[in-house]
This record gives structure tokens, C-alpha cells and sequence, in this order.
């Protein structure tokens, strides 16, 4: 089975107390929302304590231009993946020149040529590694990801797959947009930047954890189209944000994953480490009613969601990474995130300590 050689994450100097971002919003949509004092305790019910920006937070104060935003967006994309893989490379004890496969999943920029591009120029890596771009997966990305980076490397047990999840959802905030959604988006989302190296059969990692990928599943839901995504303007990104996503969650998740864990004999009760994507206080307390998994069984990604924000698609690799630094059961780990279409991304590992 393919396993995971080493992953990494980026914390930016610039963490912002929510506190700080709840009086920005305030201010902020003052003048539009008359009723924005109550609405402003929706970023305590967050529990967000501190949010991951790839910016100093008075830059946020000033306006700029889709252009300009969107050139940040390249420069800090690839700045950061690159110190990333590095931190990779370096702990998986595996030379650049040996990447086979390079996965790049945002949503949140533009660039063209890709990001992978980019950053195979800047680092020098072999001219001849298979790319594979991926845009709009939203939250979704990070499980989504992963998963075809396994996939890869059990196609091909010689590979050494790069995958690399970077959102800058700060970059897309909107100065003239005084919607809800775009409200709700200042109560949640933050940056982050993530790397993993997946290595095929023929491959000895050298980590002291051994996370194996057993399986995946992707899910679309039909008719959910304008849950959560983009709308494109001339100005920028505008978040489209429903309130349905927690009830869409309740109604499906039990038995997505139930019937998923079925075709390999298991159920809920056979997972030991939940390494699910935090897309916010209420999408928890959906997973935690819905699946009614004994103990504290998303403290992990509480924890993530707590320290960083919701960083779209990388977050649920800083949980990984966080199962990984800080210890797991060993058994199975179960992988999950949601995101636009609206859609699920499930995958099942084995893990073990070495």
C-alpha cells in the first residue's frame, strides 16, 4: 500500500486574536448591516481563538485591486509551497530530483501557468514529473488530494508523489460586498499551506509513523450546486456560503461513510483516529450528532480550527499533521471534508507507530 513519507504545514508570522477580526468586522459592516452588534457573536460562536494570515492584518484595512490581490496571491503561493516541500524533503530524507508526481490543489488564486509549474522552475526539479493542477475543490480539496496522490502511487510503486494544498482565503476578501455570506466568511476563514510526500511500495520510509492509504470515496450531491463556491466578479471572489451546509452534514454523513466502511467489512467502531476537515463550529457539532462516536473524538480538529481558522483545503492536513506530531492509536483512521458541488471526500488509512 502506498504511505505517507512526511507532511508538513506553514504557520504564518501574522496569527490574528478573532477578537481583533471581530472589531474589523464591526466597523466594517456597520453602515450596511444596521442589526451588525447581535450578528457579531457569531464570531465567538465560532470558537475561533486565533486565525492563520498570510498577511499583516492591517493590510485588510486598505483597499486593493483584484490584480493586485491575486499577484500576492502567486507570490505567497509559491513562496510558502516551496518552504513546505523543502520541510518534506528533508524529513522524508528524500532527494527533490526523485518527485515523480506533483498535485497542486487551491482555490482561492489564479496563475498560468499552475502554481506546480512555478514551482518547478524554482526549485529545479525534474523537467519530466507528471503535473497535475486541480482548481475548485474548496474544503474538499485536502481529503481529495490525498487521496489521488495515493491513488498514483499504488498505480505506480516507484512513485514519489508531491501533493501541496494552499488556500489565501484572506486575499479574497471583498471590501465592497456587505453580504452575509461575506460576513460569515470574516467569522471563519483564514490562510494555510500544506505539503505531503506519498511514496509507492518500492519506497522505505524512514518516518517513525506508518500511515498507510487503504481506500477513497468522492460523493456529489444532487441539486446542491449553490451551497458553498465562488461567484466571479469584476472586483474579485465573492464566497457563496448557505446555511444548509450543517443540515446537509446530519442528513448524510452517517451513512455516506457507514456504507463506505461496509465494503471493507468495518464500521464506525473499528476507527480510532478521526481526521476530519473543520469547517466550522456547527459543521462539528453536525459530525458529532450525526455519527455519535464515544469520547472526544474531534478534539484534533477542534484544536486546528481553534489555533488556525478554517483554511479550506489544507486544513485537514494540519490535522493529519497534528495526529502525526503529537500521537494516534494505532488501528484505522478515517479521513473526511466537504466542500462545493456540494460534495464529500472520505478515505480510510491504516496507521501505526512504529
Amino acid at each position: 500500500m502506498p504511505s505517507l513519507a512526511a507532511i508538513s504545514k506553514i504557520d504564518f508570522p501574522f496569527k490574528v486574536d478573532q477578537q481583533e477580526v471581530k472589531q474589523f468586522a464591526g466597523e466594517f459592516f456597520a453602515l450596511s448591516i444596521p442589526q451588525v452588534e447581535k450578528m457579531l457573536s457569531a464570531f465567538d460562536n465560532t470558537e475561533i481563538k486565533t486565525r492563520n494570515f498570510c498577511k499583516p492584518f492591517h493590510y485588510y484595512s486598505a483597499a486593493h485591486t483584484f490584480q493586485e490581490q491575486n499577484a500576492e496571491y502567486i507570490r505567497i503561493s509559491l513562496e510558502c509551497s516551496i518552504q513546505a516541500i523543502e520541510k518534506c524533503l528533508s524529513s522524508a530524507e528524500i532527494k527533490k530530483n526523485e518527485i515523480t508526481d506533483l498535485i497542486f490543489i487551491s482555490s482561492t488564486g489564479l496563475s498560468t501557468p499552475s502554481i506546480d509549474a512555478l514551482i518547478i522552475n524554482e526549485m529545479r526539479l525534474n523537467q519530466n514529473i507528471s503535473r497535475i493542477p486541480v482548481f475548485g475543490l474548496g474544503c474538499a480539496g485536502g481529503v481529495a488530494g490525498f487521496s489521488k496522490a495515493n491513488i498514483l502511487a499504488k498505480a505506480n510503486p516507484d512513485a514519489v508523489v508531491l501533493f501541496v494544498a494552499v488556500e489565501l482565503c484572506s486575499l479574497t476578501f471583498l471590501r465592497n460586498d456587505y453580504s452575509k455570506s461575506n460576513f460569515i466568511g470574516s467569522t471563519l476563514f483564514a490562510d494555510g499551506v500544506a505539503a505531503c510526500i506519498i511514496t509507492g511500495d518500492n519506497h522505505a520510509n524512514k518516518t517513525r509513523n506508518e500511515i498507510s492509504f487503504i481506500d477513497s470515496q468522492s460523493k456529489l450531491y444532487y441539486d446542491t450546486l449553490d451551497v458553498m463556491g465562488w461567484e466571479f466578479l469584476d472586483k474579485g471572489f465573492k464566497v457563496l456560503f448557505s446555511q444548509d451546509i450543517p443540515t446537509i452534514i446530519s442528513t448524510n454523513i452517517l451513512n455516506d461513510i457507514s456504507s463506505f466502511l461496509a465494503k471493507h467489512q468495518l464500521t464506525l467502531a473499528d476507527i480510532k483516529n478521526f481526521i476530519f476537515h473543520p469547517g466550522g463550529k456547527k459543521v462539528l457539532t453536525a459530525y458529532k450528532e450525526a455519527l455519535s462516536v464515544e469520547g472526544d473524538f474531534l478534539k484534533n480538529t477542534r484544536e486546528v480550527m481553534n489555533d488556525y481558522g478554517n483554511m479550506s483545503s489544507p486544513t485537514v492536513l494540519y490535522v493529519l499533521e497534528r495526529f502525526c506530531s503529537e500521537g494516534f492509536e494505532n488501528g484505522y483512521g478515517l479521513m473526511v471534508s466537504m466542500g462545493p458541488g456540494f460534495s464529500s471526500e472520505i478515505a480510510l488509512l491504516q496507521m501505526n507507530k512504529h
